[in-house]
C-alpha cells in the first residue's frame, strides 16, 4: 500500500451552498488540492516546479466522488490522499475526505482520478524518460518506501 498523505482545509463561506452544505464539485477541487500537495509532501518540490523544469502536463481522465455525509461553512476538514497505480504513463489517486473534530474524524466523501502524463502539445509522454527523478519518488512512494515531509 502506498504511503497517505494528509491536507488540512477549512470550508470557506464560497464553498456552500443555498443549504449551507458545501456544494458537490468542491470536493473535486479538494482533490486536485490533495494531490498536488501529495507530490509537494513526497518530492520536496511543488508540482508547478516539475511542469515548469519537464513541460509535463498531469491532465485528469477519470474522477469519480461517493458522497457519505456533508460538509459545512467553517468544518476542519482533512483530505487524505495515496497512490493507487503508477505506470511510466499514467497515474491513478485515490482520496477520502474527513471532518475532523473534537470527537474525532467523521468520513464526508471517497474518489478517484484518474491522469495521463503529456507534454504541452498534449501528447502522451513517458514519465521515467520525461522526469526520471520524479518517477522514482512516486514509485517509492507507491511502494510504501518514502518519507514524508510536512
Amino acid at each position: 500500500m502506498s504511503i497517505v498523505t494528509e491536507t488540512r482545509l477549512a470550508v470557506r463561506y464560497q464553498e456552500t451552498d443555498q443549504m449551507a452544505i458545501v456544494y458537490h464539485t468542491n470536493y473535486l477541487v479538494w482533490f486536485e488540492i490533495g494531490r498536488t500537495d501529495f507530490v509537494r509532501q513526497v518530492t520536496g518540490r511543488r508540482y508547478a516546479e516539475w511542469e515548469k523544469q519537464y513541460g509535463i502536463l498531469l491532465p485528469v481522465l477519470h474522477a469519480h466522488a461517493d458522497y457519505h455525509a456533508p460538509a459545512r461553512y467553517g468544518d476542519d476538514i482533512v483530505v487524505c490522499t495515496r497512490l493507487i497505480q503508477l505506470s511510466k504513463v499514467r497515474i491513478h489517486f485515490g482520496y477520502e475526505i474527513y471532518r475532523e473534530d473534537k470527537s474525532g474524524r467523521t468520513l464526508l466523501t471517497t474518489g478517484e482520478t484518474h491522469h495521463a502524463w503529456v507534454n504541452r502539445d498534449m501528447k502522451p509522454v513517458r514519465l521515467d524518460r520525461m522526469a526520471p527523478e520524479l518517477f522514482e519518488q512516486l514509485q517509492e512512494a507507491y511502494s510504501n518506501k518514502a518519507a514524508v515531509s510536512s
